[in-house]
């Protein structure tokens, strides 16, 4: 009896494309290895050149730099002691804001539809962040800003893609108003000199108002408001020297503020009356002991010299140190506050979504965050959850020869509830009306 079994070597090469088949099912079956998320790309925007660029752009650049490299290699402190944004690390491309506001404009475009940046974070100048705000929702651009102290971002409408972590100008002005009127209590007569341009302006009208409801006998006397980068001020202290007043207030910043304070103080200026500097501490270390003593100092927060004594405040202090000689000044603080910020934001996004966020998806993870800096904490409670709040800090300037540096001592802090308005409030109104609701022990 003959059995007939069929071909072997078809019987074989059917075995064998069952095998490839069941491995090629396996394969399909296995996730695929897991690739590194794609960078995320920002827009870095400061001042680069021009006056404002030594005092307040390069530091502001700086702070930005030293947390994206500690971001990105994984070595900044808890919380923040994971890589970059959601795992993908950062690339940063920095731009100078010196120039027109129509140059900041186009710049900011070439940013977002040529560049196709995932989020800008940036700008000093109000005027600047003026410009920029109706075209950033226009084009629907993850815009985080950095300074830019003006309320009026925010006040004018609503805005969904714009945020600022930093608190806005009312706080240093209503916070300048308590510090003065708790050292001068019988203060009679103050003036001010001011930019004449939105942030300037809203500075002084926010601290007369102050003034008038903590210390409504007190008035003013001279009030300059010089063009922004004016430089020179030869006619304006000849008027302050005329004047009687026991302060004299002012919001200057860039070269403007130091211009300033060297030419007065050459004329005696601060014997007659101390100067109160809402952001004066970021030339503390810029001019040394050729800072008047006795100037009343604010760092548009608890930055630098009057931040909290924290892990966080100590390491980037250290690693800004160490790196370019200097300690950092507030537009380092507030970058590294607005680029945390972001970090917390894109992190919680990513993990709720899965992958590389949408826009809209860090926006919405943005909105009403609460998180620490190294400035302390911060809580964006303000413009339906886009602007942010802090306590704020002032003190009194003393250059100390035995140390050779400079040091700011008599230090007052305000609760956040005390120098910013409620959600809510427009910030002149909430003055003028006595701010109701300040909570201030």
């Amino acid at each position: 009896m003959t059995f007939h079994f069929g071909n072997p070597p078809r019987v074989a090469a059917l075995a064998a494309m069952a095998t490839v088949a069941s491995v090629a099912v396996a394969a399909a079956q296995q996730p695929a290895p897991r690739q590194p998320p794609g960078p995320v790309r920002l827009g870095i925007v400061s001042f680069l050149s021009g006056p404002a660029a030594s005092p307040f752009g390069v530091p502001g650049r700086n702070g930005a730099e030293i947390v994206i490299e500690a971001l990105n290699a994984g070595t900044a402190p808890a919380p923040y002691n994971t890589v970059g944004l959601g795992g993908a690390k950062i690339e940063a491309k920095y731009v100078d804001e010196a120039g027109s506001t129509a140059q900041v404009v186009t710049e900011f475009r070439n940013l977002v539809q040529r560049d196709q940046v995932d989020a800008v974070v940036g700008y000093i100048s109000s005027g600047s962040c003026l410009a920029v705000t109706p075209v950033a929702e226009e084009l629907k651009a993850l815009t985080v800003y950095f300074d830019c102290g003006t309320p009026r971002i925010f006040e004018e409408k609503p805005r969904k893609y714009v945020f600022r972590a930093a608190p806005h100008a009312t706080m240093d002005n209503t916070g300048a108003a308590r510090y003065l009127i708790a050292k001068k209590k019988e203060i009679a007569l103050f003036s001010g000199i001011n930019q004449n341009y939105a942030w300037g302006q809203d500075s002084w009208r926010d601290f007369v108002s102050a003034m008038g409801v903590l210390a409504p006998t007190s008035k003013v006397d001279k009030e300059l408001f010089p063009k922004l980068f004016a430089g020179e001020f030869g006619a304006e202290i000849s008027t302050l020297l005329t004047s009687k007043s026991q302060a004299l207030h002012s919001s200057f910043w860039d070269g403007d503020l130091e211009g300033f304070l060297y030419q007065s103080e050459a004329r005696g200026l601060s014997k007659r009356m101390p100067f109160v500097g809402t952001t004066a501490e970021a030339s503390i270390w810029r001019m040394r002991d050729k800072m008047p003593d006795g100037t009343i100092i604010g760092g548009r927060g608890p930055n630098g010299p009057l931040a909290p004594d924290t892990p966080l405040n100590a390491w980037f202090q250290k690693v800004y140190t160490e790196r370019y000689g200097t300690p950092p000044t507030y537009p380092s603080y507030q970058m590294a506050l607005s680029v945390l910020g972001l970090k917390v934001a894109w992190d919680k996004a990513q993990k709720e979504k899965g992958g590389k966020p949408a826009t809209d998806d860090v926006v919405a993870a943005f909105e009403g965050i609460s998180y620490e800096g190294p400035s302390g904490p911060v809580r964006l409670t303000l413009a339906n959850g886009h602007q942010g709040i802090q306590e704020t800090a002032y003190g009194t300037y003393h250059f100390n020869k035995q140390k050779n540096q400079p040091e700011v001592v008599d230090i007052m802090r305000f609760p956040a509830e005390c120098v910013n308005p409620p959600a809510g409030v427009n910030a002149d109104d909430w003055i003028k009306d006595g701010m109701k609701g300040a909570k201030c022990n």
